[in-house]
């Protein structure tokens, strides 16, 4: 199992990016995936996740609205488009795939693969 995160970088306040998260090694169309991210000194957190089908998808308070979580089960990636960039969303990004049956997509213990992390730096 694989998850390759990229798309990452030093971006100023109010720019965009696009994190993208390549899947192998699993069926990719039966897993929800999720993005996570963690500060320097911070707990990993909750940013945003999208079901299987990519019917549903959820986003922690902090992102609404600014954020965007998508998926392309033919290229079995995730994406996470991330628009008016804060100094605050600052961290190492990181995607994963939930546990089958994964009940709210919100929670670390949901997920049972993770990938290596993708570094977002927001300057203001």
């Amino acid at each position: 199992v694989q998850l390759q995160a990229s798309g990452g970088g030093l971006v100023q306040a109010g720019d965009s990016l696009r994190l993208s998260c390549a899947a192998s090694g699993f069926t990719f169309s039966d897993y929800g995936m999720g993005w996570f991210r963690q500060a320097t000194g911070k707990e990993r957190e909750f940013v945003a996740a999208v079901t299987w089908s990519g019917g549903s998808t959820y986003y922690s308070d902090s992102v609404k609205g600014r954020f965007t979580i998508s998926r392309d089960n033919a290229r079995n990636t995730v994406y996470l488009q991330m628009n008016s960039l804060k100094p605050e969303d600052t961290a190492l990004y990181y995607c994963a795939a939930a546990t089958f049956g994964a009940a709210t997509l919100r929670s670390l213990e949901e997920y049972d693969y993770w990938g290596q992390g993708t570094q977002v730096t927001v300057s203001s």
